[in-house]
C-alpha cells in the first residue's frame, strides 16, 4: 500500500477543487492505483488560507507520504519549507525557477518538479485582450496577491505592454477576501476602467466575489483560465488547468515506480484556450469584434 499526499488550495466543496481532484484520481485509476488497494491518500482542503496552508503542509509531511501533489506556489512553498526528501509534484507555478522551487526545468534538481501555468510573456497578452474587446478602456487594475513570488514580474509583463495601447496600468493587491470588495470599489471610482485578474490560492477561492463585483461595477475584466468565464466572468486566455492535474496524476505514478523529481523536466502548457462570455459581455454593454470572436476557442451565449 502506497502513501500519496494531496494538499489542495480551494476548500473541498469548490467545483473547481472537485474537478481537479477528479481528473487526478482519474488519472492514477488509468495508471493502475485504486483506492484501498494499492494506494491511500490523504487530502488537504486549505481554502486559500496561508495560514492553513502551512499547517496542513507540514501535517501531511508528518505522515510520511511517498509523493504529495499540490497546487500553485502557495501550496508548494510551504511544502518545501516542511521537507526536502519527500517527493513533490505540483500544478499551476508559473516561475518554479524565480520562486525557488526547482534549480532548472529541465533539470529540477531536488525532491521538487511538475507544471507550469505560462510563461510571463502571457501576461501581457490579458491586456491586450482587455483593449480589444472593450476600446473605451484607458486603465486596467491588476488584481493580485502581492505576497506571490511571482507578482512582480508578471505586473513588469502586463505594464510593458501598457504604452502601445494607450493605457495606464496599476495593482490592485489583495492579502485577504475583506481586502477584495474594497479594492475594487475605490479602484472603479474611476471612469473607463478594467481588470487584469492574476490567479492565485486566494483569488480561486474568492472568484465569485471577484465576477459579481466586476459585474457590479461595470468594469470589463480578463482571466487565466476559461473557468472563470463559464461562471460569468468576461473573457479569458490560458491553459486547462484540469488537464495539468491529470498529466500531474502520471508523475505521481513515475515516482511511485521509482524515479525520482530530480531528473523529471518541469513541463509548460502546449495549448492555450481563448474563452468568451457574450452574455456578461452584453450586460457591460459590449460589442465583441467578430475578429475577436473568430479566433475564440469557445464562445458561451
Amino acid at each position: 500500500m502506497r502513501r500519496i499526499g494531496v494538499l489542495n488550495t480551494l476548500a473541498a466543496e469548490d467545483s473547481w477543487a472537485q474537478a481537479r481532484h477528479g481528473a487526478f484520481l482519474q488519472g492514477l485509476q488509468q495508471a493502475g492505483w485504486t483506492i484501498g488497494r494499492n494506494v491511500q491518500i490523504e487530502t488537504r482542503w486549505a481554502a486559500g488560507d496561508p495560514d492553513r496552508l502551512r499547517t496542513f503542509a507540514a501535517e501531511l509531511v508528518a505522515l510520511g507520504p511517498d509523493v504529495i501533489m499540490t497546487t500553485g506556489n502557495a501550496g508548494a512553498a510551504p511544502l518545501l519549507q516542511a521537507t526536502r526528501t519527500v517527493p513533490i509534484v505540483f500544478v499551476i507555478v508559473p516561475d518554479p525557477v524565480g520562486a525557488g522551487l526547482v534549480n532548472s526545468l529541465a533539470r529540477p534538481g531536488g525532491n521538487a518538479t511538475g507544471f507550469t501555468s505560462y510563461e510571463y510573456g502571457l501576461s501581457a497578452k490579458w491586456l491586450e485582450l482587455l483593449k480589444e474587446v472593450a476600446l473605451r478602456i484607458t486603465r486596467a487594475g491588476v488584481i493580485r496577491d502581492p505576497t506571490l513570488a511571482s507578482g512582480p514580474a508578471q505586473f513588469a509583463a502586463i505594464q510593458s505592454m501598457a504604452p502601445s495601447l494607450g493605457m495606464e496600468v496599476s495593482p490592485v493587491n489583495v492579502r485577504n477576501v475583506s481586502e477584495i470588495d474594497r479594492a475594487i470599489a475605490d479602484f472603479a471610482r474611476a471612469a473607463n476602467s478594467g481588470l487584469v485578474v492574476i490567479g492565485s490560492a486566494l483569488v480561486g477561492a474568492h472568484r465569485h466575489l471577484i465576477i459579481a463585483l466586476a459585474a457590479r461595477h461595470k468594469l470589463p475584466a480578463v482571466y487565466g483560465e476559461h473557468s472563470y468565464v463559464k461562471e460569468g466572468g468576461l473573457i479569458s486566455y490560458g491553459p486547462d488547468f484540469v488537464d495539468q492535474y491529470r498529466r500531474a496524476a502520471g508523475y505521481v505514478d513515475r515516482i511511485l515506480k521509482g524515479e525520482k523529481p530530480a531528473d523529471l523536466p518541469v513541463q509548460a502548457p502546449t495549448k492555450y484556450e481563448l474563452v468568451i462570455n457574450l452574455k456578461t459581455a452584453k450586460a457591460l454593454g459590449l460589442m465583441v469584434p467578430d475578429s475577436l470572436l473568430a479566433r475564440a476557442d469557445e464562445v458561451i451565449e
